[in-house]
């Protein structure tokens, strides 16, 4: 049980392109440093800024329903709020979302690109220190959960369907190696350590069809959940920990089970 961390990813803004980092600072109880921090919720989601509520991901312009995400490259500064979408069609769209029109124009984009019904039209959406991670809607830790993949179980798994599975697909902010094959999954509530840092496993993470998009073609390839469901008899690829000490981790750390 002792492996390397391999990437360290955050997700900006909701459903949108990862942003990798080479480290991050982490504190006891928060989250993977500006992950997941905004989103584009729908008209009719019934969130509110002003009093955030954890709301399910379907609220949400996301991967589960809207596959064509993936083919966006998008990058998001939290400082200066600008937004960056390129395409094959447009190689470099700006949005300044701090301004309403920036904001109104993002929107109208994602309207057109995903063909939204009135309802579904999105508005740009934010609440400092809320998070828009899928595990919210369990619990304020696992809104502030970090998650963790298992490269050697994603491994196992492409052998198991015969089929190539990116990692991407899964949208882990850590992705490590070393470890059996699935041994991730039964750890919740033991102790892990990745550099300086220690976690409490929470929670299995259990997938959904957004796994089923390709991150490359923006296609609906490979039946994740369903072929999960069939080779091992549950969804789950990955979990979720929090944390628990003030500490930076960073691509190469090592990683291992703490004896209890």
């Amino acid at each position: 049980m002792n492996g390397k961390i391999l990437s360290l990813s955050s997700y900006p803004i909701k459903g949108l392109s990862p942003q990798s980092h080479d480290q991050a600072v982490l504190t006891a109880g928060d989250g993977f440093p500006g992950d997941r921090l905004f989103g584009f919720a729908k008209k009719n989601s019934g969130f509110d800024p002003s009093d955030p509520k954890p709301l399910p991901k379907n609220r949400f312009i996301v991967l589960l329903q809207h596959a064509k995400l993936a083919g966006l490259e998008t990058a998001f500064d939290a400082r200066s709020r600008i937004l960056t979408i390129s395409t094959s069609a447009e190689p470099k769209l700006e949005f300044d979302m701090k301004t309403e029109t920036g904001a109104s124009e993002a929107s109208r984009f994602l309207t057109d690109l995903l063909d939204l019904k009135d309802e579904e039209v999105p508005f740009f959406a934010s609440a400092f220190p809320h998070r828009f991670t899928d595990a919210s809607v369990a619990s304020t830790t696992l809104m502030n959960a970090i998650s963790f993949i298992n490269l050697d179980s994603v491994r196992a798994f492409e052998k198991e369907i015969s089929r190539q599975v990116d990692a991407r697909r899964f949208r882990g902010n850590i992705v490590f190696e070393g470890w059996p094959a699935f041994s991730e999954l039964d750890l919740v509530g033991r102790h892990i350590q990745v550099g300086e840092v220690t976690f409490n496993v929470l929670h299995r993470t259990q997938r959904c069809l957004a796994t089923e998009v390709n991150p490359d073609t923006a296609e609906r390839d490979i039946m994740v959940p369903k072929l999960l469901k069939k080779a091992y008899g549950h969804f789950d690829m990955g979990i979720y920990a929090e944390v628990l000490n003030d500490g930076v981790i960073e691509v190469g750390s090592p990683i291992r089970l703490i004896e209890d």
